[in-house]
């Protein structure tokens, strides 16, 4: 288990931002409300249980991806978000959610609300089937992972798919140029003794 995840921690490289047409969207992981325990039912409008919210971009043009493990799909870290990882003048596809509104760079967006999903080349659809990919690697081969190692998965999920058109050895080559000097300990894994959190979740705020 250790071992799995410093492997993951290999596969999230860091990329320069992205200057093409983007698409952004955002999910939520965890499983389905109605497979709780009676007890978390009844408390689900004190917020989610078990859910985790992750928000990506994807590149048109290369297809690679980029996503956070994130607290809150607020403004603020949606905005962040897309600023910190394209560069000025990128386009930047969204649904209409409110919370994109912030948007400094040119901004389009399809209203899944009324049942619009794609809009010429606006659309969402790229980003909508990474989600859909991540979601079938959770069900069908993690079937479970704790919020607090979520980034790890995720980091990982999107790595593969960055490096998918690299040959075996070529991959192998950039894994491990990227662990050079990476340290991941027992206790930095788990996180302190007084929480068992680990701090893998960047703050916007």
């Amino acid at each position: 288990w250790h071992m799995a995840h410093r492997i993951r921690e290999m596969y999230d490289i860091m990329h320069a931002p992205f200057g093409g047409p983007v698409e952004v969207d955002e999910t939520d992981m965890g499983g389905k409300e109605g497979n709780n325990h009676e007890w978390k039912q009844q408390n689900a409008g004190r917020g989610p249980v078990g859910k985790a919210a992750v928000v990506g971009m994807r590149y048109r043009a290369t297809g690679k991806v980029s996503a956070e493990v994130i607290e809150s799909t607020d403004a603020r870290t949606l905005t962040s978000f897309v600023h910190e990882r394209t560069e000025p003048g990128t386009i930047v596809f969204t649904d209409e959610a409110p919370d994109y509104n912030r948007i400094i760079r040119p901004h389009r967006r399809v209203k899944h609300s009324v049942k619009e999903f794609v809009n010429g080349m606006v659309h969402t659809n790229g980003m909508e089937s990474v989600w859909a990919m991540l979601k079938r690697s959770y069900i069908g081969t993690h079937h479970l992972f704790r919020f607090k190692h979520q980034p790890r998965y995720v980091g990982e999920f999107t790595g593969r798919l960055n490096l998918k058109k690299l040959d075996s050895e070529d991959l192998m080559g950039t894994l491990v140029r990227n662990g050079v000097g990476m340290r991941l300990t027992v206790a930095a894994l788990i996180g302190p003794k007084n929480t068992r959190q680990p701090a893998l979740i960047q703050n916007w705020s």
